[in-house]
């Protein structure tokens, strides 16, 4: 099975070294000197990271065969792909890979069926977990403890217990407001 465990940057300096923005939660296994990764798109890899060091708060690796700053820079936005056995599972029992959770049911505690998760967005700021709901349409859910209690492999579930409105669709943004006597 592969997993998504980076997207390259820009290029730092003039050796090749490429600014990393991780998406794995093991980033000393799976980005270490001498781990072979695939690429997506696939024609830029398979690549070898030849050095790996942290500067300034962001990983920084240079790959073997790419030596200055326009072979860095032509690898930006490269996504990096591991290959993982699909019955490993994080250290931490509190982590999960995305593929565990894709097609997971989604209930809240008192066994509402909000819909299935499709998707793990990984913003900058905050994991969600997109949500197809039956009727149509999606939710996105914020993946924090608080809001997402319990997850049960087992029973292929996901508990959830929302704020008020985090699940409540958009009010109608269109129309000019008539309705209620606004002008």
């Amino acid at each position: 099975m592969e997993l998504v465990v980076a997207r390259i940057g820009r290029a730092h300096g003039i050796k090749g070294e490429v600014t990393v923005e991780v998406r794995t939660d093991e980033p000393e296994a799976r980005l270490a000197p001498g781990t072979v990764l695939g690429t997506d798109p696939p024609g830029t890899g398979p690549l070898t990271i030849e050095t790996g060091r942290v500067h300034s708060g962001r990983l920084l690796l240079r790959f073997a065969g790419v030596s200055d700053r326009s072979g860095a820079e032509a690898l930006r936005n490269t996504l990096l792909i591991a290959e993982v056995d699909p019955e490993e599972t994080p250290d931490d029992p509190e982590e999960y890979y995305d593929h565990q959770l894709i097609d997971l049911d989604v209930v809240t505690r008192d066994g509402t069926h909000i819909g299935r998760i499709t998707e793990i967005s990984h913003l900058p700021y905050q994991d969600l977990l997109v949500v197809a709901r039956p009727g149509g349409g999606e939710a996105l859910i914020p993946f924090v403890e608080e809001i997402v209690p319990e997850i049960d492999l087992t029973e292929q579930r996901a508990v959830i217990d929302p704020p008020p409105g985090l699940l409540e669709e958009p009010a109608d943004a269109g129309g000019d407001g008539a309705e209620d006597g606004r002008r």
